[in-house]
């Protein structure tokens, strides 16, 4: 139990820091740890091939996509990295205050939900898993790998022409 608050908490660290970081290529690392952090997350809630998924696509593969696009673009100047940091305080300045009020709200709240779950089918076969069961899923990992290639293609041949 403490184990799963202890990850949990790690978690919301590391995608704060994600979002509040000012150097991108932070950002895409951040990205890239939340992305194993929930992978872990996903492990102890028993469910390893969505684990398995997200730490393949999401911290591996993405986070490489991120970090070679960062490489081909331009950096800011100090002056226009002080200007982002203002806006992005001005937006988030409430944050900290939302997320302990919301903290200490779910303290004090105990909802203990009644969900009835079919029980779970013993499927043995990976590739019935994957494509009979989760096929939905499959192709929507699908469709984000090839939006992300197709991205990087599109930068390359931009920087390219510059």
């Amino acid at each position: 139990m403490y184990l799963d608050i202890i990850i949990l908490v790690v978690l919301l660290l590391a995608s704060l820091w994600t979002v509040m970081t000012r150097s991108i290529l932070r950002s895409a690392i951040g990205l890239a740890l939340t992305s194993v952090i929930l992978s872990i997350v996903m492990f102890r809630l028993n469910s390893p091939l969505a684990a398995v998924f997200e730490l393949s696509v999401c911290a591996g593969l993405i986070s490489v996509l991120f970090v070679s696009t960062i490489s081909i673009t331009q950096p800011y100047t100090t002056e226009e990295i002080l200007k982002r940091m203002k806006d992005m305080f001005a937006r988030f300045r409430f944050l900290p205050l939302i997320i302990i009020v919301s903290a200490i709200g779910l303290a004090f709240v105990s909802i203990k939900p009644v969900i009835n779950l079919p029980p779970p089918e013993a499927i043995k076969d990976a590739r019935v898993m994957l494509w009979n069961v989760r096929g939905f899923d499959v192709m929507g990992q699908i469709l984000i790998l090839l939006t992300g290639v197709f991205g990087i293609v599109i930068l390359f041949k931009e920087g390219l022409k510059k």
